[in-house]
């Protein structure tokens, strides 16, 4: 049984990535599962290239992608991806899509199969803060866990995928007054705290976990 974890290089003018940090140092197995490990560009479509390619080369139970959600304050386990790419910034190749979508004829959203409360509670109960989050935005981070949930739906049922957000780490926010932070142990023990609820739940369970907005 095997989980393949896939992390962002860094983007956005930043010499470092936290997820990309913290995936390096998350142990190699977990719960008597395989964890192998995959960068990925933060580049549209290229991203999602690279993944199918691990994907089909590993044929992973678990297919989780981290990235860097600077400015907030703990880890986001996403909820849904969706169907669009709208970037308010370049990716690493230039590429800047507006209001274009990232499976043409393809379903509006989908929603992670993940036992994403489970996660949720699982990393609080480490003494971190998390959180579900219904949003993983419009850029690159959105593009591959809608492309990864799509290609689930459609390619590979069975296996279960998400996404997981991490704040900056504190060498990022020493010239950013007020940005929140996390320390990088804190980071990977998150990470596999979220892998481990992964595979024990094969049901989310109930808890309130909504938004007000």
């Amino acid at each position: 049984m095997k989980i393949l974890l896939a992390a962002f290089d860094p983007f956005g003018g930043e010499s470092i990535n936290p997820a990309l940090q913290a995936v390096k140092q998350v142990r190699k197995s977990i719960e008597g599962y395989t964890v192998v490990k995959v960068e990925i560009p933060t580049v549209f479509h290229r991203s999602m290239e690279i993944l199918k390619e691990k994907i089909q080369e590993t044929n992973p139970d678990i297919i989780i992608a981290v990235g860097q959600a600077g400015g907030r304050a703990q880890i986001s386990v996403e909820r849904v991806g969706i169907n669009i790419d709208d970037a308010r910034i370049p990716d690493n190749q230039g590429n800047k899509p507006i209001d274009e979508k990232i499976v043409a004829g393809g379903a509006e959203a989908y929603f992670s199969n993940l036992p994403i409360k489970a996660m949720a509670d699982s990393i609080r109960r480490g003494g971190i803060p998390a959180e579900v989050s219904n949003t993983a935005g419009t850029f690159v981070c959105n593009h591959i866990l809608y492309g990864l949930l799509h290609f689930i739906h459609t390619e590979k049922p069975g296996a279960r995928g998400g996404f997981i957000h991490v704040p900056f780490i504190p060498p990022q926010v020493t010239d950013r007054p007020g940005q929140p932070s996390m320390a990088l142990t804190d980071i990977t023990k998150a990470i596999e705290s979220a892998l481990r609820a992964a595979v024990l739940y094969k049901e989310d369970i109930r808890s309130e976990e909504g938004s007000l907005h």
